[in-house]
């Protein structure tokens, strides 16, 4: 099959490539800590508003362009938006890129803490001084890390090698169903240990009065375009391969309840455990207050050797979250991939350049965890700039236009509404107050250096990162606009639904 003619086997296959997409670690190391810190039950009410308002019509835009254009982020930004338009393709591709950098550091993470629960590290009665020796050990130093960054990239590299039918859709077939089950699995574990009831109660805390604090609000937006992959290109490029008559709104709804289902069970696993295993509330606090890898790689680990059958569920919980990240990674370099075979390059050497790539430019992510909470906090804003360019796009092709004649194809399984137009035309509303804040937010963290491009969360790194491959993509984009191959007719093929 010709790198043109690359088309998902079944609707199945591309159904769970795209939830993969969606399920990241984000849902297991980020969403329970987020939740049990905004509230509980309200944060989850407002993060499945966020679903609707801005995730799920993000993802059936960037379907849209993928599917019309039939060409990766750059190319469907030229024929979609025009050509002068090309550099925010470009942007999407490098923001994208530069996540996969560090994000194929955070599997090596999983990988290597499988092996130690395999291994029997954990042991019964150690303590969080023991499992923090051992992630300072290990995270400090390079060989290791690096060693772990290169078996991610290996791993995911040789299945995008592969292809999308004979690649990315047969692991991703069996990835996500297997996903699912361990996390049952270690669900079921967590919900039966005594006390665990308070976990649970404080993930579906009923207090709604907590809905009026913004903060919370602002929270489940932040939470919703990080988790499910909207404005990461992901879909753009997925959805090239799909057949022209594909179903784009029941598909995008299938993967926001997939990414939604995935979370909320990996909360029903994270902090019964934690709630359950600890020795007073306060403990339980603290650990939630450790940031994603804190709560993960030292509490959690502590936690487990607490339990019958402790390494059993470790390497359950530790196998999952390496699963989660490789079926994020995968869509991650196939962005890259798809934009290489645009300019004429095919599937096998695109795929050893941007493997090689990826594990080069994610060394001084994996030699320091400085290095890569930098680039988490800049590409994660960087996201939801590229969210915006996503509906710019659709924007300017015409909000209803896309609803009535792309969207609502005859003999699809759902039909939308208005309400995707008016979302989508309210974004630049959304990130202005999501983006703002968060910038806002580093001022009052660095009151005298927020200047600084090096301090580590600053605005002013942001500034000087974004305006970098700003610059790069604009000086770039008649080149790459010429470079980049033909597209599909976007004006054919389109059905009018009265």
């Amino acid at each position: 099959m010709s790198q043109k003619n690359e088309q998902w086997g079944s609707r199945w296959g591309f159904i769970m490539a795209a939830v993969g997409m969606a399920i990241g670690t984000g849902n297991i190391w980020r969403f329970p800590r987020v939740a049990a810190q905004n509230g509980g039950g309200p944060f989850i009410i407002a993060w499945t508003i966020a679903l609707f308002v801005w995730a799920i019509p993000l993802l059936m835009g960037e379907m849209v362009m993928g599917r019309k254009t039939g060409l990766g982020t750059i190319g469907a930004f030229r024929d979609f938006a025009g050509k002068k338009y090309t550099w925010m393709g470009t942007w999407v591709a490098v923001v994208c890129l530069g996540i996969m950098f560090y994000y194929s550091v955070v599997m090596g993470w999983c990988i290597k803490y499988f092996t130690l629960a395999i291994s029997g590290t954990f042991k019964p009665g150690m303590d969080t001084v023991a499992t923090e020796a051992i992630w300072d050990t290990f995270t400090t130093t390079p060989s290791q890390t690096i060693l772990f960054h290169f078996i991610a990239m290996i791993i995911a590299g040789l299945i995008i090698y592969r292809g999308v039918t004979k690649g990315i859709e047969k692991a991703s077939k069996i990835m996500i169903p297997t996903l699912f089950i361990l996390l049952v699995l270690a669900a079921i574990r967590a919900i039966t240990l005594p006390g665990a009831a308070q976990g649970l109660e404080y993930l579906f805390n009923p207090d709604l009065s907590m809905l009026t604090d913004h903060n919370i609000w602002i929270q489940a937006f932040t939470q919703a375009a990080w988790s499910t992959g909207a404005g990461w290109g992901f879909i753009i490029t997925y959805a090239v391969y799909t057949k022209q008559k594909e179903d784009i709104g029941g598909n995008c709804l299938i993967m926001g309840f997939g990414d939604h289902l995935g979370a909320l069970v990996a909360g029903m696993t994270v902090l019964p455990a934690i709630f359950a295993l600890s020795s007073t509330q306060q403990f339980a606090e603290e650990a939630m207050a450790q940031g994603n890898t804190g709560i993960t790689f030292v509490y959690l680990s502590q936690l487990f050797t607490e339990m019958p059958l402790g390494n059993l569920i470790a390497a359950i919980f530790f196998g999952a979250m390496a699963l989660a990240a490789l079926s994020s990674l995968l869509p991650m370099i196939e962005v890259g991939v798809r934009n290489l075979m645009d300019m004429g390059i095919e599937r096998k050497k695109a795929t050893i350049y941007i493997a090689v790539a990826g594990f080069i430019l994610g060394v001084p992510s994996a030699y320091s965890l400085h290095f890569m909470d930098n680039q988490d906090w800049v590409w994660s804003i960087g996201l939801l700039v590229s969210g915006l360019f996503v509906a710019f796009a659709l924007i300017k092709f015409g909000l209803e236009k896309v609803r009535k004649e792309v969207i609502n194809l005859e003999g699809a399984d759902f039909k939308i509404g208005k309400w995707w137009s008016v979302f989508v035309g309210l974004f630049p509303v959304f990130f202005v107050v999501i983006t703002g804040w968060w910038l806002y937010q580093s001022t009052t963290w660095y009151p005298d250096t927020w200047w600084h491009p090096f301090e580590k969360e600053s605005f002013g790194t942001v500034i000087f990162q974004f305006t970098i491959v700003i610059a790069a993509a604009l000086a770039l984009n008649n080149w790459l606009a010429n470079k980049v191959g033909k597209g599909r007719d976007i004006t054919k093929g389109i059905t009018k639904v009265k």
